[in-house]
């Protein structure tokens, strides 16, 4: 496993991040799941202590959840009751295999520079008609939390760009106000795409 200051983070905290105090992202993943057929075929990367996994398999979605980090992997399985696959987003090799990606609050660890080519191949797994959902930290400036844990924060004009460039249709950005496990109040920049 490749040194990862946010991998690290959930390695080591996974038992008490996956017992945290969250609000799921009700609304925005009814609205995901709404625009999908049912029974329809999910990836999920970034799947923590699967939770919105949960969310999904209830509804009758055929989901694969997958994780970075093997300890909180083990966290989702013992909640989904359910193999979870430790997928770093680079290993993705997929093509046409889903109906809908989501990522919720997940590729903001993904290295700027690095993301364009995760976002390639986020496309390349999904179907002609598949849907894709991810959750950003936004900002201007790259960096990390005082837990370590690194954020891209980029700019949705940026974002935009780069969806654009790896296939997909006009990205809808949504900007709303927010917070996470470190407390602080933040500004998310919410994106649903479909390829183009």
């Amino acid at each position: 496993m490749p040194h990862d200051p946010s991998l690290a983070f959930y390695e080591a905290n996974a038992g008490s991040y996956a017992v945290r105090r969250r609000s799921l992202p009700h609304d925005r993943l009814e609205a995901f799941l709404g625009a999908l057929v049912p029974g329809s075929r999910i990836l999920e990367l970034g799947c923590g202590a699967g939770d919105d996994s949960a969310a999904m398999l209830a509804r009758g979605f055929d989901v694969v959840p997958t994780d970075g980090s093997a300890a909180m992997a083990q966290q989702a399985e013992i909640r989904l009751r359910r193999p979870v696959r430790v997928m770093l987003f680079s290993e993705l090799d997929a093509s046409a295999a889903y109906d809908g990606v989501w990522a919720n609050a997940c590729l903001l660890h993904v290295p700027l520079a690095e993301l364009p080519s995760i976002l390639g191949r986020i496309r390349r797994a999904l179907r002609p008609s598949g849907l894709f959902y991810a959750s950003f930290k936004a900002g201007q400036q790259e960096g990390c939390d005082r837990f370590g844990r690194y954020y891209n924060r980029p700019a949705p004009e940026w974002l935009i760009h780069q969806y654009r460039t790896q296939g997909f249709a006009e990205p809808v950005v949504e900007c709303a106000h927010g917070g996470g496990y470190d407390g602080v109040a933040t500004e998310w920049l919410h994106v649903v795409a479909r390829p183009a």
